[in-house]
């Protein structure tokens, strides 16, 4: 669970979902991180088993990380209804 609480690794396992991406377009996606933070959490996820960077250089979800991603579908969807739309918690 301590891994999941660092900033950016529940946005990377979000991107990566959908399939692979490489290393600048998963940057160009991560907004406000850093090109030397990205690298330094996906070296962390893949250590945890979580993303694998393939032959090509594309980084993709394991299975577990696939079983991560599935099991945080919930929360992402929440966090679309109320978070994105600003009728979150603590408005109205």
């Amino acid at each position: 669970m301590e891994l999941l609480g660092q900033r950016w690794m529940l946005r990377i396992i979000r991107e990566l979902e959908p399939g692979p991406l490489g290393f600048l377009e998963l940057r160009r996606r991560m907004d406000n991180c850093s090109s030397s933070m990205l690298s330094v959490r996906l070296q962390t996820l893949q250590g945890a088993g979580v993303i694998v960077k393939r032959a090509d250089k594309a980084y993709e979800l394991t299975a577990p990380g696939t079983a991560l991603a599935e099991a945080l579908a919930p929360l992402w969807g929440w966090a679309r209804r109320y978070l994105d739309s600003g009728d979150g918690p603590g408005r109205g």
